[in-house]
């Protein structure tokens, strides 16, 4: 093969007008290849001044002798992708997304690229590398983090009790109100959250070791999204008792006073003699609604502690169970009224 390129005068002047003004890159560097070629240089001094390889010139100078000035913008830069590769990748997420790795034989709960590499070697064989696979992974928009737990018992009235929930919502009377109620543990012993930290030095958050709880028993109205709280040593019918008779006196200016809550042991009348006894006084005025068993998304109130785990008590450093139980009271005060989230339920409207 000659080391050097005849081009006509027209072909000459296309090559300096891509060299100077075509958008593409590539092109932009193809073409002072070609011209130089023309020119008599050597391929070692246009690899020097180009900062290109001699195998690249002579790709160039053979296109260029098979299909002209065509055969320049024909080729994309880089690797022309294997035609298999697309197939095994649609594969490979096909697994991850639907499958188990114990379905194909593996003592594993769940799939790591370094699995999917030893799958593929075993079963086909297929050499791969695991940033292969991860960059497979990447380009179907598949992320590896932390899953979202949900029990796998539904309640069959699920759907029952979510309509009558909304209904309730829907037609309730100016001069009645409605809250969802929940309770949460406030520990000393501090929830591990991610936080920024310097590469290769893992930060520590101080734990006391011996935990100690607080309990608070809250309630969101649903009209106005304020939250009524109150603290309590144990989780049981007497926090949940203490909490229904603040809101009956917080809330004097509603006939009744509609609680939904969840179906703990001591939310029931039939099993909590407590309540039970509250109730018999005070059931004219509170009425209990239960939601959906397992269903812990149907409680906005719900969200309300998770934004509360997240923004106060995951990686805390309280050294004491008052600090810590002040540091969420203040929380809770400066961010009431809160927003109520999801779309369970129908829009709140004013009374």
């Amino acid at each position: 093969m000659p080391s050097s390129i005849s081009l006509q005068p027209q072909q000459h002047k296309a090559l300096l007008h891509l060299y100077r003004h075509h958008q593409r890159p590539e092109l932009c560097h193809r073409a002072p290849i070609l011209l130089l070629l023309a020119d008599g240089y050597t391929w070692d001094a246009i690899a020097a001044a180009l900062f290109t390889s001699t195998s690249t010139i002579a790709r160039w100078q053979q296109r260029f002798h098979d299909g002209g000035l065509a055969a320049l913008a024909g080729h994309p830069p880089g690797r022309r992708p294997l035609e298999l590769a697309s197939y095994w990748a649609g594969r490979v997420v096909c697994w991850l997304a639907e499958y188990t790795p114990r379905v194909f034989g593996f003592l594993r709960s769940r799939w790591s690229c370094a699995l999917v590499v030893l799958l593929l070697w075993r079963w086909y064989p297929l050499a791969l590398s695991r940033e292969t696979v991860r960059r497979w992974l990447h380009d179907a928009d598949l992320v590896w983090r932390r899953p979202r737990p949900v029990v796998h018992r539904p309640d069959p009235l699920r759907q029952a009790k979510l309509r009558a929930l909304r209904q309730l919502l829907t037609d309730l009377p100016a001069n009645e109100t409605a809250v969802f109620q929940d309770e949460v543990d406030v520990n000393l012993n501090p929830k591990i959250g991610s936080m920024w930290m310097r590469r290769g030095q893992q930060a520590e958050v101080e734990t006391p070791g011996d935990n100690a709880k607080r309990y608070l028993a809250g309630s969101m109205n649903w009209r106005t999204g304020r939250l009524l709280v109150t603290e309590g040593g144990k989780r049981d019918g007497a926090l949940f008792v203490r909490h229904l008779e603040q809101l009956r006196q917080r809330l004097r200016r509603y006939r009744v006073i509609h609680v939904i809550c969840d179906n703990a042991r001591f939310h029931q009348g039939s099993k909590c003699k407590r309540l039970r006894e509250y109730l018999e006084r005070w059931g004219h005025r509170i009425v209990l609604h239960y939601l959906p068993t397992y269903a812990p998304e149907t409680n906005p109130v719900e969200r309300v502690w998770w934004h509360l785990h997240d923004e106060i008590t995951r990686n805390h450093g309280c050294r004491s169970l008052e600090e810590l139980s002040d540091l969420v009271l203040r929380w809770l005060e400066n961010r009431n009224p809160f927003q109520i989230e999801g779309s369970v339920y129908p829009s709140a409207t004013a009374a």
